[in-house]
């Protein structure tokens, strides 16, 4: 995922509850409604014992409004009822990137 003008990466790094019924058939409908978006560029997740999501935007504002889309919020608030112990959020402004690939 190349970019050549700057964008915008969320950070979302958590810790799950021992509670995880249904998490997972959420994650994927989330990241299918994120990717419906306007302004969504990508997303790149790992688990282990620390979960890290990092989603990437075009803007403040295609941010602004996932967090505010209404099968979002009602994920969101399931997240913090049930799923997970512990989470933080980062946005961040992505100036440049490279890979390397083999």
């Amino acid at each position: 995922m190349q970019n050549n003008k700057p964008y915008y990466a969320v950070i979302f790094t958590s810790t799950q509850s021992d509670t995880t019924d249904g998490y997972e058939e959420m994650a994927n409908q989330m990241e299918a409604l994120a990717k419906q978006q306007e302004g969504f560029i990508g997303i790149e997740s790992a688990r282990d014992t620390i979960g890290i999501t990092v989603s990437y935007w075009e803007s403040l504002e295609a941010i602004k409004n996932w967090k505010q889309q209404t099968d979002h919020l009602v994920a969101q608030q399931k997240g913090r009822q049930d799923w997970y112990s512990w989470y933080r959020v980062r946005i961040c402004k992505v100036e440049r990137d490279y890979e390397f690939v083999k």
